[in-house]
C-alpha cells in the first residue's frame, strides 16, 4: 500500500491515502511532516500492512516505508542493488558503479526556508526580563496567543463563508458576528462583510457602528445588476455597507423597523450576495433568523464553509443549537461534514450561570462538533453597540481563540 502527499509552502498540504485526499491547514512544514506521519501510521495500524509514503515539499523528494508497529524505513532512491561480478573482470578488482543522477525535483535544495526566529516575550514579568537584556522565552499562554493570532491572520484563496445559526432567538448569534468578524478584519486586514440575513428584525445594525446613510441589504439587491457589473467600483459599496471605523469591517444591516413580508430574502438573493461578498471581500458572515426550514436557510447552509453554532448557557439556547447539528446530520453528507466540523460559542450572557453550568452545556456539545469555545460574562457585550476595545482582555482573548478555532476550518 502506498500514500503521497505534497506539502505547500505555507505547511499546508494534500495527503493522498487509500484513495482518498486528507488536507491538512497550513501550520509549519515541521508539524505538517509530522501529521502526516500520524495519520499514515494510524492507517498501518489499522490495516496491518506497511505503508509506502512518498512526499515532496520545497526541500525535494522523501520516501518511507512505516510499518504497523510505527517502525519508519527510509528508502533511498538512489540506492542500486549490488552489480554482478564481470568474468572478464578479475576477482578482487573494483568495479565501478554509476549512480544516475538525481532530478532537479529530488535532489536537496540550498534554498529551504529558515523558521522565523521567536520573537522575544511581550507580556508580563518575562516581557520586563527580557527587556533587561535577560534572554527568555516567552510563556505558554502567549505563545498560545500568537499561534491563534497567525491562523486569524492568514488570507485564503477565494471567498470564505461564516453562517452563525440557532434556531432558538436570543442564543447569541449576532454578538458573535461582531465578534468573529472584528478579529478577522483587525488581525487580517480588510475585506470582511458581515450581512443580516435575518428577516425577522435582525439586530446586527443595532449592534454595530452606521455609517453616514440609512441604506440596508436590500437597496444592495435592488442595484445587483450594476454592483456585479464590469464598470463598478469598490468605492461604490460604501453606499451600501455600514463601515466600522475602529473594527475595521463593513456592515450589511436589515432594517428591523419592517415586517418580515417585507423584507424577506430569496434564496436567489442569497446568491447574488455572495457573488457581491466574492467581488469586493474576501470573507462573509451571515447572521441568520431562527426558521430553520426557511429555503433561505437550506441555501444559507449549502454556501456555507465554516458553520458557527452560537449559544448561552440557558439549556433551551443550547438545545436549540444541539437540534440544528441533529437535523444538519440528518441531510446530505456535506451538511453533516459542516455540523461535524462546526465551532460552538458559548456565551456566559448570565452573570450568574456556574462553572458547572457551563461545563455541562460544554460537555453536551463536544462529541458533537470540532471545537467548542466558551466567551466570558462581559456587560459591553449585554447592549448597545458592540465594540472590541471595549470588551474586557479576558473576554477578547476568549474571541481571538474562537476566531482561531474558525479559521482552523477553513
Amino acid at each position: 500500500m502506498s500514500a503521497t502527499a505534497t506539502i505547500e509552502t505555507d505547511g499546508s498540504a494534500i495527503l493522498t491515502l487509500d484513495g482518498k485526499d486528507h488536507k491538512i491547514p497550513a501550520t509549519n512544514v515541521v508539524t505538517t511532516r509530522q501529521r502526516i506521519r500520524d495519520l499514515v501510521t494510524e492507517h498501518a495500524a489499522r490495516t496491518g500492512e506497511p505503508q509506502k509514503l512518498s512526499a515532496h515539499d520545497e526541500s525535494g523528494s522523501w520516501d518511507v516505508v512505516i510499518h504497523p508497529d510505527g517502525r519508519t524505513e527510509t528508502v533511498n532512491p538512489f540506492e542500486l542493488p549490488e552489480p554482478a561480478q564481470d568474468p572478464a573482470t578479475p576477482e578482487g578488482a573494483a568495479v565501478p558503479v554509476l549512480a544516475p543522477l538525481p532530478s532537479r525535483r529530488e535532489a536537496r535544495s540550498f534554498l529551504v526556508p529558515n523558521e522565523a526566529p521567536e520573537e522575544p516575550p511581550q507580556q508580563g514579568f518575562r516581557a520586563f526580563l527580557s527587556r533587561a537584556g535577560i534572554k527568555i522565552k516567552p510563556s505558554a499562554a502567549e505563545t498560545s496567543e500568537r499561534q491563534d493570532t497567525m491562523h486569524v491572520s492568514q488570507h485564503w484563496p477565494g471567498l470564505r463563508v461564516v453562517t452563525v445559526a440557532n434556531g432558538k432567538g436570543g442564543s447569541g448569534k449576532t454578538p458573535a458576528v461582531v465578534n468573529l468578524a472584528s478579529m478577522f478584519a483587525r488581525l487580517g486586514g480588510a475585506g470582511v462583510l458581515a450581512a443580516d440575513v435575518n428577516p425577522f428584525r435582525g439586530t446586527l445594525g443595532w449592534r454595530t457602528q452606521q455609517g453616514p446613510h440609512e441604506a440596508t441589504i436590500k437597496d444592495l439587491l435592488a442595484d445587483i445588476d450594476h454592483v456585479l457589473g464590469p464598470g463598478a467600483l469598490l468605492a461604490e459599496m460604501s453606499k451600501y455597507v455600514h463601515h466600522q471605523t475602529a473594527d475595521k469591517f463593513d456592515v450589511l444591516r436589515s432594517q428591523p423597523h419592517l415586517l418580515a413580508s417585507a423584507q424577506r430574502l430569496s434564496p436567489e438573493d442569497l446568491d447574488n450576495l455572495v457573488a457581491v461578498a466574492g467581488k469586493y471581500y474576501r470573507m462573509l458572515f451571515l447572521d441568520t433568523g431562527n426558521d430553520e426550514s426557511d429555503p433561505l436557510f437550506e441555501r444559507i447552509i449549502a454556501r456555507t464553509d465554516q458553520l458557527v453554532v452560537a449559544t448561552s448557557t440557558r439549556k433551551d439556547r443550547a438545545e436549540g443549537g444541539i437540534l440544528l447539528l441533529d437535523s444538519l446530520r440528518d441531510q446530505d453528507e456535506r451538511s453533516a461534514r459542516l455540523a461535524r466540523e462546526a465551532v460552538v460559542l458559548i456565551s456566559v450572557a448570565d452573570k450568574s450561570a456556574t462553572q458547572a453550568d457551563i461545563r455541562e452545556i460544554t460537555e453536551g456539545f463536544a462529541p458533537l462538533c470540532r471545537k467548542v469555545v466558551t466567551i466570558p460574562h462581559d456587560e459591553a457585550m449585554i447592549d448597545g453597540w458592540l465594540k472590541h476595545d471595549a470588551l474586557a482582555p479576558a473576554t477578547r482573548r476568549a474571541c481571538l481563540a474562537a476566531a482561531a478555532a474558525v479559521a482552523q476550518g477553513f
